[in-house]
C-alpha cells in the first residue's frame, strides 16, 4: 500500500504534466496570432521573432516526454492516470504541430511583403481567429476534461474546412484573372492550408480528451468541408479576337 507522501508525489507529478501541456497550449495560441498579424500588417521583424520562438514549443514537448516516461518507469500508474499520461503525450505532440503550422505562417511574411496586396489576404484573419478559438477550446476541455466543450471544437473544425474552400476557390479565380497575382496567392494558399491543418490538430486534442474521459473512441465519423482535393480548374475561355479589315486595293 502506498504512503500518503508517495500518493501526494504523485499527484503532484500528475498535475506538474497537466500544467505543461497548458503551457505549450499557451504559448501555441500566442505563435498563430503573431503569425496572422505579421502576414496582415507584413511585419517582417514579428514573422522573424514567431519562426525563432518555436524552439520554446519544441523545448516543452521534450519536457512532457520525459515527464511521460518518468511517471510510467517509477509509478506504474493505471486505468485513468494512464489515460492521463497517454493523453499528455499524444497531445504534446499535436501542440508542437500546430506550433510549426504557425511558424510556417510566419515565413511567408517575407515573401508576402515583396508582392502586391491582393484582396483574399483578409481572410486570413478570420480563418486564424477561427482556428485560435478552436485551439483554446479544445485546451480548456483538457483542462476541466469536459468532454461536450472538446465534441463541440470537434464540430466546428468543418467550419474552418469550409473557411479554407472559399478561400481556395476565390484565390484560383484571381490568378486565373491576372498572372501577377499567382505569386502572392500562392503563398496565401500555403498560409489558409497551415491554418486549416491547425483546425485538424485541434479535433485530434478533442478525440483525446473524448479518451481521456470516456476511455474510447469517438464514434461520429469527423465532419469534413475541406473539398479542395476535388476541385478543378477550367481554363478561362479566350476573348475572340477581331478580324483586321483588310487594306483596300
Amino acid at each position: 500500500m502506498p504512503s500518503e507522501h508517495i500518493i501526494k508525489v504523485y499527484d503532484e507529478e500528475l498535475t506538474q504534466l497537466n500544467n505543461t501541456i497548458a503551457q505549450m497550449g499557451g504559448f501555441a495560441e500566442i505563435q498563430l496570432e503573431n503569425a496572422i498579424e505579421a502576414v496582415v500588417k507584413r511585419d517582417a521583424e514579428l514573422g522573424a521573432r514567431t519562426v525563432e520562438a518555436d524552439g520554446r514549443v519544441d523545448e516543452l514537448e521534450a519536457e512532457v516526454q520525459n515527464q511521460v516516461v518518468r511517471l510510467l518507469a517509477l509509478r506504474q500508474p493505471m486505468a485513468r492516470d494512464l489515460r492521463n499520461i497517454v493523453a499528455a503525450l499524444k497531445i504534446s505532440a499535436d501542440i508542437e504541430r500546430i506550433a510549426d503550422y504557425a511558424a510556417n505562417v510566419a515565413k511567408r511574411t517575407q515573401a508576402l511583403i515583396m508582392s502586391p496586396v491582393v484582396q483574399p489576404l483578409f481572410a486570413i484573419p478570420r480563418m486564424g481567429a477561427l482556428a485560435q478559438q478552436l485551439i483554446k477550446d479544445v485546451l480548456d476541455a483538457f483542462v476541466e476534461r469536459d468532454i461536450e466543450k472538446a465534441l463541440a471544437v470537434w464540430r466546428r473544425d468543418e467550419e474552418l474546412d469550409d473557411m479554407y474552400a472559399a478561400l481556395f476557390r476565390e484565390l484560383l479565380t484571381y490568378m486565373m484573372e491576372d498572372p501577377r497575382n499567382i505569386t502572392p496567392c500562392t503563398h496565401l494558399l500555403f498560409i489558409a492550408k497551415n491554418i486549416e491543418r491547425i483546425g485538424d490538430h485541434a479535433t485530434n486534442i478533442a478525440e483525446t480528451v473524448h479518451f481521456l474521459v470516456e476511455g474510447g473512441q469517438v464514434l461520429e465519423n469527423r465532419p469534413k468541408g475541406d473539398t479542395t482535393s476535388f476541385t478543378v480548374v477550367s481554363p478561362a475561355p479566350k476573348r475572340a479576337s477581331r478580324a483586321k479589315p483588310k487594306a483596300s486595293d
